[in-house]
């Protein structure tokens, strides 16, 4: 995977953020030739791995949008914090980005507990926050207006799997999550969408982000004998412990979600990832008749970035965030930014995102696909 430079922790990186042209400016984090954007998520370990990959891809929009001269002349900077998941890490790199960084908004910032936790800082700074990744429903409610998620809620994503596997005769279901505030909350939304249709979750199993509980996670999944399990597991971890269930004499059929990504899971399962299916929330990113998706994969070969429906995600996200900023016009203030979003209603690679209702979640789209050996994606 091409690995690009987004990660601006380093003297360099600070050294290299111009002056601004006025006062005003330098308050909200736009130049006469820049507008600033701020990104804080986990870029180490596991888990880092599938966000470089969501980043890489929005990094195609925001090059291409540059190299044709920018935004009414100002070209896009996105300045990218570790956080390492850490809910008061990530306050302070919200915090740093607003001060040290004067970035404008933030773009693609991770994780469930991480967002609820900057949610006083993004309010008091005016600045929106636009298409975060992993962000639970609860953490999207506590930011509020000053967010703009672009993917499905995960209550929509579990719904569509629970809705799936009954119609197909399965019963017995389990959840494997992430062991953070996000995860047991998809895990409740979960077992809320099979008590709807007055079914209970076969076993809750909470996974270490580490990779720590992998073998101890499948066996409980082995042994509580459902039909199929339902993942909400980020990197490598979910194939890892398809691995260790089916070690454990697991007979299971495996469900991810949108954070489950296919290609690493192949990489790790084998001949049997042809049983994993994986709920998408982006449209297919090989579709031949999407003039969007033709353009991202010709942006993705030249950049060699990973085509998939991470980086796909990424550059959609990013692509809601320029058009956003190109409605705004020359005179862009966050309040300015903020009325364009809560106006706006557009189709993005055949996706209807829509910010004009009550809700800060733009788009509904949900799509089933299956996983082949090869790691590739079969609709």
């Amino acid at each position: 995977m091409h690995r690009r430079n987004f990660i601006a922790a380093s003297a360099a990186a600070v050294a290299g953020f111009g002056p601004f042209s006025s006062s005003l400016a330098a308050e909200n984090g736009v130049t006469d030739s820049e507008i600033v954007l701020g990104h804080t998520g986990i870029l180490s370990g596991p888990l880092g791995v599938p966000v470089k990959v969501v980043m890489a891809g929005a990094g195609l929009a925001f090059d291409a949008v540059n190299a044709q001269g920018g935004l009414s002349g100002r070209k896009i900077r996105l300045v990218s914090l570790d956080d390492e998941l850490k809910p008061e890490k990530a306050v302070a790199n919200y915090e740093k980005l607003l001060a040290e960084h004067r970035v404008f908004a933030f773009f693609g910032c991770v994780g469930s507990a991480t967002t609820a936790a900057g949610a006083k800082v993004l309010n008091q700074s005016g600045a929106p926050t636009v298409g975060g990744y992993a962000v639970s429903d609860s953490a999207r409610e506590k930011v509020g207006g000053a967010g703009y998620f672009v993917r499905a809620t995960f209550a929509r994503e579990a719904q569509a799997l629970v809705q799936h596997l009954t119609t197909i005769g399965v019963s017995r279901i389990a959840v494997a999550y992430l062991d953070n505030p996000g995860g047991a909350e998809v895990a409740k939304l979960v077992g809320d969408a099979l008590t709807a249709l007055k079914l209970k979750p076969e076993a809750a199993v909470a996974v270490k982000g580490d990779g720590t509980t992998n073998e101890a996670s499948g066996k409980a999944l082995a042994d509580s004998k459902a039909q199929a399990v339902i993942m909400y597991l980020g990197g490598g971890i979910g194939g890892e412990v398809m691995k260790a269930a089916w070690a454990a004499g697991g007979r299971q059929m495996f469900y991810g979600m949108s954070i489950v990504p296919g290609d690493v899971t192949a990489k790790l399962v084998g001949d049997k990832t042809s049983g994993l299916a994986i709920s998408q929330i982006v449209p297919y990113p090989w579709s031949e008749v999407d003039a969007g998706a033709k353009e991202y994969r010709q942006l993705a070969e030249r950049a060699k970035v990973d085509i998939g429906y991470l980086s796909y995600e990424g550059y959609v996200n990013a692509m809601v965030m320029i058009e956003a900023l190109r409605r705004t016009g020359r005179d862009l203030t966050r309040a300015k930014l903020h009325a364009t979003l809560k106006a706006m209603k557009l189709r993005m690679s055949n996706m209807e995102i829509d910010f004009t209702g009550t809700s800060n979640t733009g788009s509904r789209f949900i799509e089933m696909v299956r996983v082949t050996k090869e790691g590739k994606f079969l609709r």
